[in-house]
């Protein structure tokens, strides 16, 4: 496991991470599961908006709290899910969220502590904290084994 630590100072700051981990991962054939975690107004959005304009996408990115499932169709496809109004594993699954993560593409799923179990060990966990200044976040990237090999090392 490879853990990246970055300090956040706006919501650029925040893209910026975004763009250098997407950047930084292989081709794929198989879904790259992006599990997001931290409390309203992190900047989990913000990082997924960060991975769609690195994608190329140029729709409007915004959270699909109420949708739950955004899909957009860019370089790489990305599928944008909220699991924020969820309350357990078993409403994930009846969401389909396993099919989604058996597809290809980019799949970021926000609030994944509620779906925890069902996220394969090749997932890419970040966490988002507010900080004091309630500008700045401490974003944490832990990378898992499984995508070693790969340049992430210099990604941050």
């Amino acid at each position: 496991m490879k853990e990246l630590l970055h300090i956040s100072r706006s919501p650029e700051d925040t893209r910026k991470v975004a763009r250098k981990l997407i950047k930084a991962l292989p081709p794929a054939t198989r879904a790259i599961i992006i599990a997001l975690h931290g409390e309203m107004g992190s900047g989990k959005t913000c990082f997924v908006q960060g991975i769609a304009l690195t994608l190329g996408i140029k729709v409007p990115v915004t959270s699909p709290t109420f949708t739950l499932i955004n899909e957009y169709k860019g370089k790489r496809s990305l599928c944008h899910i909220d699991l924020y109004r969820l309350n357990n594993t078993e409403e994930a699954l009846s969401l389909g969220l396993e099919e989604y993560m058996d597809a290809e593409g980019i799949i970021a799923i926000e609030w994944a502590e509620r779906a925890k179990d069902l996220f394969p060990p090749s997932a890419i966990h970040i966490y988002f904290e507010t900080m004091k200044n309630p500008a700045e976040r401490t974003i944490i990237i832990k990378i898992p084994a499984t995508h070693n090999g790969h340049h992430h090392c210099g990604m941050i």
